[in-house]
């Protein structure tokens, strides 16, 4: 081991120890996302040269975050549980009684607290860690009545979120929770039920469409801008110049992309800005024209990559807390990447989700970084215990 001619320790000797135990493949998936992502920025948001070096900084961040997350031993991250969710919760009724709206959209999200914030933000990692904690104190198969408690602690976040309105953050709150309780045991015999009755309903809301998404149909339980984001997706023809432009020129622009794509800075429909959101949520639908058919199997084969190291990790996990917790993030991963593209390409419908590693936002990488983070702390902590 190489010295100083003082005899003192290397930068890198002082850092390597620091890095002991990381994940290779977790960290190789991640980073190829991530080169992948910046690329897209770069071309899609060119002519603004301001977004493409902020999304550099916001991409740097989130890797100190990552790598700070990733030394944190599981006792600290169990220890940070309770109070992260209280805090969470504790942000998000101050919000439903003193939120301010600074897009002036109707939906009061965020709270001034000197800087205006997202509370939600912060449940969407706070749940899943609470209640990986909850049945971390229930070590062996959980009782029912653990069952239910668990959901009621999912609940109550989402249903502040969900009056927000903020239906799309919400659920993704609410699976990041449910996710856990799968992973700890939810029988299928409670599960199938709830599937058969939703792919029933869906089916209903698809047949009935002409009909339940006229202008004077209320849903009563939907506000009108989530009913018309349903009746959007089933019908975009409905509101071409309006509600339907967004689906209709990202299946545009993801079908002129064709097997190869127009090349890299050559998608028609994003720099002449027919593609609304092309550089956040829609950033897929510029990818598709510039990369193609080829170019998004390659995205999507680099997702599956780090979603299946994400499970493997998750399998290995040393105890019952990081083995619901490394499931739940790996799979609300998933989630995040499903609804993203989903939405663009005219599946499901149009939701505030960004894509991973690929839309523009700080505060969405940040966040990202931190589950990472975890995920990493969760594999290094193993290996350091076998070595």
């Amino acid at each position: 081991m190489l010295n100083t001619p003082f005899g003192q320790p290397t930068l890198w000797q002082r850092l390597r120890p620091m890095f002991h135990g990381f994940d290779l493949l977790l960290l190789l998936a991640i980073m190829m996302v991530a080169t992948i992502g910046l690329t897209t920025m770069y071309s899609a948001g060119y002519d603004n040269g301001a977004r493409f070096s902020l999304q550099v900084r916001n991409m740097m961040l989130a890797a100190v975050v990552f790598f700070v997350v990733a030394q944190v031993p599981q006792q600290r991250l169990m220890a940070m549980a309770v109070p992260l969710y209280t805090l969470g919760v504790f942000l998000l009724v101050l919000t439903a009684l003193f939120g301010i709206d600074p897009t002036h959209k109707g939906a009061r999200r965020w709270l001034n607290i000197g800087i205006i914030i997202q509370p939600s933000e912060i449940l969407k990692i706070a749940t899943p860690l609470m209640v990986a904690w909850w049945f971390q104190r229930r070590e062996g198969l959980p009782q029912p009545k653990d069952l239910l408690k668990a959901f009621a602690l999912v609940m109550v976040p989402f249903l502040l979120v969900a009056k927000q309105p903020d239906l799309g953050t919400a659920l993704l709150i609410f699976f990041s929770g449910f996710f856990v309780i799968f992973f700890a045991g939810l029988p299928w015999k409670l599960i199938l039920p709830v599937v058969v009755i939703g792919v029933a309903g869906i089916v209903a809301i698809v047949v009935s469409e002409p009909v339940i998404c006229q202008p004077d149909v209320d849903w009563v339980v939907l506000h009108t801008y989530q009913k018309n984001r349903v009746c959007t997706l089933l019908d975009p023809t409905r509101d071409p110049l309006g509600k339907g432009f967004h689906i209709i020129q990202g299946m545009i622009a993801i079908g002129s992309g064709g097997v190869t794509g127009k090349g890299f800075m050559q998608g028609t429909q994003t720099h002449l800005e027919f593609i609304p959101e092309r550089t956040s949520d829609f950033i897929f639908a510029a990818f598709s024209e510039e990369f193609g058919l080829i170019g998004c199997c390659t995205l999507i084969a680099c997702y599956t990559f780090l979603i299946f190291r994400g499970l493997t990790i998750a399998h290995e996990a040393p105890t019952t807390f990081s083995r619901l917790l490394a499931g739940s993030i790996t799979m609300s991963f998933f989630v995040y990447a499903m609804v993203n593209m989903g939405m663009v390409s005219g599946i499901l419908p149009v939701v505030g989700v960004p894509l991973p590693f690929m839309s523009y936002g700080g505060t969405a990488l940040v966040t990202l970084g931190l589950s990472l983070g975890i995920l990493m702390s969760i594999a290094r902590s193993r290996r350091l215990m076998q070595s």
